[in-house]
This record gives C-alpha cells, structure tokens and sequence, in this order.
C-alpha cells in the first residue's frame, strides 16, 4: 500500500495531507496549535513530517506580529477618536482616556490622563497601555516621546476637517480593531450626513458673516482665522468667517471686530461659562456695536461636538447652518438621526 505525505505552508496555517491509497486524511494546524502534534495516534503520519511540520509552525508564530490580534490596552487621547472606538466595539480595549472623550457618558468613568495638549507621561505610563491612540493636536511632543522611549506605540492621527478626514480614523481605528465592515459602514453614515449638509447649503443663498470666538475672559477675545476647525465648520455651514484676515486662533481687538462687522458671534460654552453667561458677553466692550450685538445673534456652542470632527459632525453643522440662517434648529432631515 503507497503512502504519500505533503506538507503545505501557508500565512495562518500549515496544511499536512496523508495520503494511504485509497484513503486520504488531511491535518489543518494554527499557529497556536503546536500541542495537536502530541495528541495524534502513532502512524497517523510520519515522524519526519511531524518535525517538519512542528518547525513550520514555529517559524510560523514567530513570524507573525505580536499584536496581530490588535492592542489589548489603548488609551484614547481626543474625544472623536474615543467616540470611534466606541462605535466599533472596542470598549473593552480602553484603559484610560483624555478630558474631552465625554460621548459616550460610559467613557467619563474610564481613568482619566488629562487634557490632550497637556499629557503626563506618569499618568498615561500607570495604566500600562500597549497603545496611545492619539490626535494629531495632543502633546506636548516632550511627553509623546517620554511614551515612545518607554516602549508605548503611539499612533497619531491627522486632523483634517472634512468628511474624508472623518472616513480617515474611522478606517484607521477599524483596522486596528480589526472592524473593517463596521468601518465601512461608519463611514459611509458620515458621508451621508455631509452629503445632507452640502444639499442643504446648495439651497442658501445668502452666507452671513460669523465671528467665531474661542475665549474672552482674559484681555482680547481670541478669534479663529484661517486653518481652524472653527473656518471649516463656518464654511460648511454656509458662512463667511468675519476674521478671515487672522491665521489659526488670534486676538482680536475691539475695533477691529467692530470693524469686521459680524452678522453673528459664536461663543464656546467653555468661553461662556468663564465670562459668567450671554448677558455678560454681551456687556463686553464694543458687542453692542456689532450687527450681532445689536440684533442679539449671539449662539453659544459645544465646543467638542462642533470642532471635533467624528461621528456626528454632519448633524451638528447642519443644526448650527440653520441657527446662523434663522430657520429652527433641529436635526429632523430625514436620515439624521440615529
């Protein structure tokens, strides 16, 4: 009787096929399977194949990365990056996070590193991450390489304002999370709620002029120029930004933002508290000379959910487009809501 044996190496497993005509069996090994080799009966295959096929396998573990399974402790430093996490099912994963991963509520019990731009590494290094999944804003660098020197992975990513931004974390964190379908699917409810959003601003026909302003409570209120989150949420909600002139988030004196004539001022809860309120913004020297003073179009916003840039951003444009252009703020657009 003609016994024939083969050994096929594969990148996830090793196929050994016996072949004792007329009968053929078959032995499919993983990577972690080596113990298979001493549960089978004598003769099943040769000796020889055995040891081939058990060096195989060892070449096989070795060559595969050591996180192929994904991190098993990720720290999340930036609110729509923990957001993401989240909405693909990698909660269980989280062993920490920074001071604006607020949504969902169950990520504020989670321990906590601090605000993104101003990290320990004591604190982010006491709960033992194997990952830091960072915003291309947190720091400071000191601290990013203090992590990377004791061993941590850190993976940074870009924040561009946009839904291909978006798209971009979503389809980096599923690949680390290994929900490449969940991605997709994700991705393409954020290119739906921007696809909403550039209907509706297709229809506008006028595009106020808005200050946006990111602090007022220590000497001149801090405007947001060019190449701010603030810009390109402007932009898609049909707006004019008012202090266009500046470059990323400058002071703005009183004339000059009497002189910038703004149809509307938008104030970040975070300003608003720390003045005390709209009334008391209100007061503030040269407001009530201001088209938006005058005519009372002051809105205070959510500072994460408007310049954050995850999963919700689409909605949240559109409701602020519809305050700045006098129509109710509501996210009723059929498809909105989930």
């Amino acid at each position: 009787m003609k016994q024939t044996t083969s050994l096929l190496i594969r990148p996830s497993e090793v196929l050994i096929s016996v072949r004792l005509e007329p009968v053929e069996r078959r032995l499919v090994l993983l990577p972690n399977q080596h113990e298979r080799f001493t549960q089978l009966r004598a003769g099943s295959i040769s000796h020889k194949l055995a040891r081939t096929a058990c060096a195989a396998l060892f070449w096989l573990t070795a060559a595969a990365p050591a996180d192929a399974a994904g991190p098993g402790r990720i720290v999340s430093v930036g609110g729509a990056l923990t957001e993401i996490v989240y909405a693909l099912d990698g909660a269980e994963r989280l062993v920490g996070v920074d001071s604006t991963s607020l949504i969902p509520a169950a990520a504020q019990a989670l321990p906590q590193v601090g605000y993104m731009r101003t990290l320990s590494a004591e604190g982010v290094l006491s709960l033992k991450p194997d990952l830091v999944l960072a915003s291309a804003h947190a720091g400071p660098p000191a601290v990013l390489e203090q992590l990377r020197a004791a061993g941590v992975q850190i993976q940074t990513l870009a924040e561009d304002y946009s839904a291909a931004g978006i798209a971009a974390k979503i389809g980096a964190i599923a690949a680390l999370l290994e929900q490449p379908e969940r991605g997709r699917e994700l991705a393409d409810q954020v290119q739906a709620d921007f696809d909403r959003l550039a209907q509706w601003r297709s229809q506008s026909r006028e595009y106020p002029k808005v200050l946006f302003l990111m602090a007022v409570a220590h000497g001149a209120p801090l405007a947001s120029g060019r190449g701010t989150a603030a810009d390109a949420v402007l932009t898609l909600a049909g707006a004019a930004n008012a202090a266009g002139e500046l470059q990323g988030n400058k002071p703005i004196g009183t004339e000059a933002m009497v002189a910038a004539a703004p149809d509307a001022i938008l104030l970040t809860d975070v300003a608003a508290n720390a003045i005390g309120g709209l009334e008391a913004f209100y007061r503030q020297p040269g407001i009530a000379h201001t088209p938006a003073g005058r005519q009372r179009k002051v809105f205070i916003v959510d500072t994460l959910a408007l310049l954050g840039f995850g999963l919700h951003s689409g909605q949240t444009v559109l409701e602020l487009a519809k305050r700045l252009h006098g129509e109710p703020a509501v996210a009723a657009d059929a498809g909105a809501g989930r």
